[in-house]
């Protein structure tokens, strides 16, 4: 299929970034201004140390200075302190997490429930605060060995900066200019190369690992009119189990299909009809995808979440409410969906989705929580 910009309803869409680039003369950037939370959700009990189950969740608390520990029936059963507004968090097989702070890359056990590491950015990102817009870590993802981590640095105001932290001695070891805003950061499933996802600037850099030598992919379906004012701008992306494509979804209309060595983009037909955020795949090659509501509520659907089959078949799970980021349980039958949201109408709390019947329910989490992983 075409990457070219001219599908359905493309006037509207046409209509909504014109829209969406008078509100950038007043925000500078996509996504809105800061949210504002719904009521707090009952507060977990203070860091303890102990065993954590498998299956039990890990969220990063956005609108705090905290990871929540989670169990999946009961809520919130720890909080560990990390840093200044957490965003995103990746575990590793030993049981230690990685988690993007305003501050720095802390290191987490889960097992005790303590942070044991705080390493700070190479990059200078400004001062620490918190929002949408602040600086520091992003998108961070593991290479398949446990060896490094990869961090996209958001630096307000121009491009960001992909760093490279060496897991053992916890210390930086390199780092590259990559996309501007960099929400996600994706790995090769041979760990050759890593994709960061530039939200600002409809682009995903592909950076091989062996030289950190990067290479620039633009991925904007709806093309960049609106520049960063523009709504229709990538945000997170998956890597397809079968074949290792990166996948883009925007609007719950568009898929884009990066073929990462090539740079080819194609784009597949989505139909949820709704403004598009986390996105995680299954190992059975599932796609989910957080739909967070139209952006102009005349002009498309709520928020929801998508299953794609690989076959592109959709089950589409209307959400009471905007949402962020998801992950699935390890049997592949529940999806947890954080409520952080980086936009207005954000709240504490997960959405438990049974994948099978399409049941839903609400459990609390932490305080604006984004990034989340099963342990």
């Amino acid at each position: 299929m075409s990457a070219h910009p001219v599908v359905e309803r493309g006037a509207r869409r046409t209509r909504r970034t014109a829209l969406a680039s008078a509100v950038a003369v007043l925000l500078a950037a996509a996504c809105t201004a800061p949210g504002s939370a719904a009521a707090p959700a009952p507060a977990p009990t203070a860091t303890v140390s102990g065993a954590t189950p498998d299956g039990t969740l890990l969220v990063a608390d956005f609108g705090a200075d905290t990871v929540t520990v989670v169990d999946p029936e009961r809520g919130p059963v720890a909080v560990v302190p990390v840093g200044e507004a957490p965003y995103g968090l990746v575990v590793g097989r030993d049981g230690r997490a990685w988690v993007t702070t305003a501050e720095g890359v802390a290191v987490v056990d889960t097992a005790t429930r303590t942070r044991v590491a705080l390493i700070p950015y190479r990059t200078d990102s400004g001062p620490v605060t918190d929002g949408e817009y602040r600086g520091g870590g992003m998108g961070i993802a593991l290479a398949p060995d446990g060896s490094r981590a990869y961090v996209g640095v958001n630096v307000p105001g121009t491009t960001g900066v992909l760093e490279v932290i060496d897991t053992a001695t916890r210390r930086t070891t390199g780092g590259v200019a990559v996309g501007r805003r960099p929400f996600d950061v994706d790995v090769a499933r041979d760990g050759s190369e890593v994709y960061v996802t530039g939200h600002d600037s409809f682009d995903v850099t592909v950076v091989a690992t062996s030289t950190l030598r990067p290479r620039r992919v633009e991925v904007a379906p709806y093309g960049t009119e609106g520049g960063l004012g523009s709504w229709l701008k990538p945000h997170y992306a998956a890597v397809r189990p079968s074949d290792g494509m990166l996948l883009l979804p925007f609007e719950g209309e568009r898929l884009a299909v990066v073929e990462p060595r090539t740079g080819r983009v194609t784009v597949e037909r989505m139909t949820a009809d709704t403004h598009q955020h986390g996105v995680v795949a299954t190992p059975d090659g599932r796609l989910l995808v957080v739909g967070t509501g139209a952006v102009d509520p005349s002009d498309g659907k709520g928020p929801s979440l998508t299953v794609r089959a690989p076959d592109g078949t959709e089950r589409v799970h209307p959400l009471e409410g905007p949402h962020e980021d998801v992950a699935v349980s390890r049997d592949g039958r529940t999806a947890y969906v954080t409520g952080g949201f980086t936009r207005d109408g954000y709240w504490n709390g997960i959405a438990v989705v049974d994948l099978d019947s399409g049941r839903t329910h609400r459990l609390p989490a932490g305080s604006r929580p984004l990034g989340i992983a099963v342990l």
